[in-house]
């Protein structure tokens, strides 16, 4: 099961970008008084008490002078509803309840989703004088908070906790059916890709870039292993989504990507990695899915014997943080390495899913201590005790240490890759996390 997804909704200025950037810990959503700043779909990872979930910041919901709200911010608002497990309702304390607000009330209210009413810019926090204005909003869950200070956001987490969709473990067996995400660019040949494998023109395929907007669905069955292929519509740059069509087609490849097994990444051979490309596959990395990279249009390529190597250290180059990737060299519109994409997507599922015995991993970690000492920090050194397994997909290890502020990320990498050299995880990124010794 995907992580859940939160939308942060409301009117333009109430503070949804200062929440947003609240949840996931940094300044990535802009943040200023003007109205409207944000005009494009922004996505973070958050979570609290060990429950993951995305959050969705929107832009402001606007109403028509004369039409209500306008047709394409409607449409937008629609959107974001149906697409979420969650709505956060913002309001401001300081303007009070507003006709817009209750028109957006009314949307959510027709929507049967689970609503929380944020009272944001909340001032002073005194007993007896809660909001009770925005119960009139027909809400259950009323909550002021000051996203800006961070004032009772704590307990916003947890009332977001309660409300979310419980977790469902899913078990997956041989026979069971692989669900991938093809994401990348728009017109870098997804469609195309699934095209070939079907036959037909089963995804309508055409160079307008943009042409695929949901994420669709095709089943397809590759010496007995059945595959789901989810077509996503191509992730733009933010500059480039000003359509409210296109504005919700990455929120469906986000989607996708959280309830996908395995990604499937496909690059333009002729254009190389784009600052695009980057972002995408950060995502990808960040949920911690399995993935294989495909250059597409490699027939497109003038070639000598040392081109495929050279452009595949291009690609590490640069996509640093996705050097255990496998990459191939395809053409959806040939076949070309199309079979060797299968058998890679169905590997890195399996190496994903890898389990490692506890004696074998410790004598790992060991080894890899005694060749490299932790470094000393202000007198003091880390000291690793033992370690475990404690999931999959991706690979998740806890490691007990004498005190977690004493190791350095590269300490870190060098564990990773210590891991990698010894059991492979060839197309997964490694989840460790260190935690002192009771």
């Amino acid at each position: 099961m995907g992580r859940p997804i939160v939308a942060i909704v409301g009117r333009a200025n109430v503070g949804k970008s200062t929440l947003f950037n609240r949840f996931i810990g940094r300044r990535q959503a802009i943040v200023e008084g003007t109205p409207n700043l944000t005009r494009d779909r922004i996505y973070g990872n958050s979570s609290w008490q060990g429950r993951d979930f995305v959050v969705v910041d929107t832009g402001g919901i606007e109403p028509g002078s004369d039409k209500g709200i306008k047709s394409k911010v409607l449409f937008q608002a629609k959107q974001a509803i149906s697409e979420s497990d969650l709505i956060l309702f913002v309001v401001d304390d300081r303007t009070g309840m507003t006709p817009q607000d209750e028109e957006i009330a009314e949307l959510l209210r027709r929507s049967k989703k689970e609503v929380i009413v944020v009272v944001n810019k909340v001032d002073q926090f005194v007993k007896g004088e809660e909001p009770w204005e925005f119960f009139s909003l027909g809400f259950e869950d009323v909550l002021p908070i000051s996203a800006e200070h961070g004032k009772n956001v704590g307990d916003l987490y947890e009332k977001i906790v309660e409300k979310l969709p419980e977790e469902i473990e899913e078990e997956k067996d041989e026979d069971d059916i692989l669900d991938v995400a093809i994401v990348g660019k728009p017109n870098v040949g997804k469609s195309s890709f699934v095209n070939y494998l079907m036959g037909s023109e089963r995804v309508l395929v055409s160079p307008q870039p943009g042409t695929t907007r949901d994420a669709v669905d095709t089943l397809f069955e590759f010496k007995d292993r059945k595959f789901n292929l989810i077509d996503t519509a191509g992730l733009r740059r933010k500059s480039k989504v000003d359509w409210s069509v296109e504005y919700y087609s990455n929120l469906r490849a986000i989607n996708a990507i959280e309830r996908a097994d395995v990604v499937l990444m496909m690059i333009d051979a002729n254009e190389g990695v784009t600052d695009q490309d980057k972002k995408i596959v950060g995502y990808v990395h960040d949920a911690g899915k399995p993935v294989v990279l495909a250059v597409n249009k490699w027939d497109m390529i003038e070639k000598d014997t040392y081109t495929s190597q050279e452009y595949r250290d291009e690609i590490y180059y640069q996509l640093k943080f996705l050097n255990y990737a496998p990459v191939s060299f395809i053409s959806a519109k040939t076949g070309q390495r199309v079979e060797e994409v299968l058998n890679l997507m169905e590997y890195v599922f399996d190496q994903a899913s890898m389990r490692v015995k506890t004696g074998l991993l410790n004598e790992v970690i060991q080894e890899a201590v005694e060749l490299r000492q932790p470094p000393a920090y202000k007198g003091k050194r880390l000291k690793i005790y033992y370690a475990t397994q404690t999931s999959v997909r991706p690979p998740t290890f806890i490691v007990f240490v004498n005190d977690p502020e004493l190791v350095h990320f590269a300490y870190q990498r060098y564990l990773d890759n210590s891991l990698r050299e010894n059991f492979g995880f060839i197309g997964t990124s490694l989840d460790i996390k260190f935690r002192k010794r009771n």
